[in-house]
C-alpha cells in the first residue's frame, strides 16, 4: 500500500534523497522534509513557486465536501482568489478570516465584517458565512474561543460532510487544523509550500482535508529567501507607525518597496508592517541616494539592487483615506492632501490601492 507522509501530503519515496517525499524507510511517518521543518526548521526543499495552482483547484473540485476558506486578515489583498466561485463550481463556501489577533485591537470585527462584504462584492465572490479568528499562534483564551466559533461553522453549515480546508499559501490552514484536531500532526511553517498534497484526516463520521497552498507569485513572500520570512510575516499585533508630513516625503519598506508621497500640503501616513520590519522616511529628491547607499544593508532584506529595475505604480486620485497595500507584507494608509504617489516593488508583485480598511 503507497503511504503519504502525514505532515503534508506527499507520497513516501526511498529513491531519491533529493526529491519530494524522501524517507530513509519506507515505514516512516513523516518525509525528510517534514522532519527537518518539524525539528530544526530546516527547509531542504525550497517550494514557495513549486506548486501549480490549477492543480490544487482540480483536486479541490473533486473532493466532496464545504469548503472552509482560510484568508490571512493581515495579508488580505493576496489571500484574495478571483474568480473562486467559477473555480469551484457548485461549492458550498465558508470564509474563515485568520490572523485577527494581529490587527490592532480598535479595529472592530463589525468593521472588518463590513470591509470584507464589499471587497468580495468588488471580486464577485459569493460566500455562505464568514468566522473570524485570531489567537491561534498564541493559544489561551482567544485561541479557545476561536475553536469554539470554528466548530459552531462546521456544525452549522457542514454537518455530516466532509470539511475541506483551502487557501493561499501562508494563510495557516494546517495551523488551524491541528487547533481543531488538539493535534501536531501537520506540518506547519512560515514558508509557503509546506503542505504538497492533499492530506486526508479521519475525524468521526466526516472527513478533513488539508490541501496545499495556492501559489501567489504575485507576493513578496514567494520571492524573497526563506531566511526573511520571519522577518516579514507578524506574530505579534502590528504597531502602528504614524507619520505626519508637510512636504514630499519617501517612504522605504526594508529594501523591498518605496512610496513616494508628493503634498500640496499636510498628510498623514500610517505604516502596518511587521514589527520587525523597518519603515525608513527621508525626501523624495533624496530618495534614489539612499537607495543607492544602503540597499541590502539598512534597507534589508531586498529583491532588487536598484529603483530602477523595480516595477512603479502610480495611485489614482481619491478623497478620504486610501491603503496602499504591498502583497504579503502590509500597506499604507494615506490621508490629507495628497498630489501624487508612486510605488516601487520587484516586478511582478502587485501593489493594491483601495478604500482603508482602518
Amino acid at each position: 500500500m503507497t503511504k503519504y507522509c502525514k505532515g503534508c501530503g506527499a507520497r513516501l519515496q526511498n529513491d531519491d534523497e533529493n526529491a519530494i517525499g524522501y524517507v530513509p524507510t519506507l515505514d516512516s511517518s513523516y518525509c525528510q522534509r517534514c522532519y527537518r521543518i518539524r525539528h530544526y526548521g530546516d527547509v531542504t526543499i525550497n517550494l514557495q513557486q513549486g506548486i501549480e495552482s490549477s492543480e490544487t483547484f482540480e483536486k479541490i473540485d473533486r473532493l466532496e465536501g464545504v469548503v472552509f476558506w482560510v484568508v490571512d486578515l493581515f495579508a488580505f489583498e493576496s489571500s484574495l482568489i478571483s474568480r473562486l466561485n467559477q473555480k469551484l463550481p457548485g461549492k458550498k463556501i465558508v470564509l474563515v478570516l485568520t490572523k485577527r489577533d494581529v490587527l490592532p485591537k480598535t479595529l472592530t470585527d463589525r468593521k472588518i465584517f463590513d470591509f470584507v462584504d464589499e471587497r468580495l462584492a468588488e471580486e464577485h465572490i459569493r460566500v455562505e458565512a464568514k468566522i473570524i479568528l485570531g489567537g491561534l499562534l498564541k493559544g489561551g483564551e482567544e485561541a479557545n474561543a476561536s475553536m469554539a466559533t470554528l466548530d459552531e461553522a462546521i456544525h452549522r453549515y457542514a454537518a455530516h460532510q466532509n470539511i475541506i480546508f483551502m487557501g493561499v499559501a501562508n494563510s495557516g490552514k494546517s495551523t488551524l487544523i491541528n487547533r481543531l484536531l488538539a493535534s501536531n500532526d501537520l506540518t506547519t511553517s512560515r514558508n509557503p509550500g509546506t503542505t504538497i498534497d492533499v492530506v486526508t484526516i479521519e475525524n468521526g463520521d466526516h472527513i478533513l482535508y488539508d490541501t496545499p497552498g495556492i501559489e501567489d507569485p504575485h507576493s513578496v513572500l514567494t520571492h524573497v529567501e526563506p531566511k526573511d520570512l520571519k522577518t516579514l510575516i507578524p506574530t505579534k499585533p502590528i504597531r502602528p507607525l504614524v507619520t505626519q508630513i508637510y512636504e514630499n516625503q519617501s517612504f522605504a519598506v526594508g529594501g523591498l518597496a518605496r512610496m513616494d508621497v508628493y503634498t500640496n500640503g499636510k498628510a498623514t501616513v500610517v505604516a502596518y508592517f511587521s514589527r520587525s520590519l523597518s519603515v525608513h522616511r527621508g525626501k523624495v529628491e533624496k530618495a534614489d541616494a539612499l537607495w543607492q547607499r544602503h540597499i541590502g544593508g539598512m534597507l534589508s532584506p531586498t529583491l532588487d539592487s536598484s529603483p530602477d529595475s523595480m516595477q512603479v505604480y502610480q495611485a489614482p486620485a481619491f478623497d478620504g483615506k486610501l491603503d496602499v497595500v504591498i502583497h504579503g507584507i502590509g500597506w499604507f494608509c494615506v490621508s490629507g492632501d495628497i498630489k501624487e504617489i508612486y510605488v516601487r516593488v520587484h516586478k511582478g508583485i502587485f501593489v493594491t490601492f483601495r478604500k482603508a480598511m482602518i
